[in-house]
């Protein structure tokens, strides 16, 4: 649910699936778009577009523990928490 949170602005998955997400023109897929910066830099959000900008680190270990991170913050941080 937070991961959910953290990409879309909400919780929970509509009824007829992530088809069916609404952003800020209407329905809006769910999407994943390359980010440059690396190891140094944090996955972002667009919540209004359900767009997750991930960098491409040089280890499944590393994307969990950004990702995981950037999850907590952002959610934290807009009282989601």
């Amino acid at each position: 649910a937070k991961f959910l949170m953290f990409v879309t602005g909400t919780s929970k998955v509509p009824l007829e699936g992530f088809k069916g997400l609404v952003g800020m023109r209407g329905l809006q897929k769910f999407s994943i778009h390359k980010a440059y910066g690396g190891d140094r830099s944090l996955p972002t959000a667009h919540t209004c577009f359900n767009q997750l900008d991930l960098p491409e680190y040089t280890s499944e270990e590393v994307l969990r523990e950004k990702l995981a991170y950037a999850i907590k913050e952002g959610t934290e941080g807009f009282g989601f928490g």
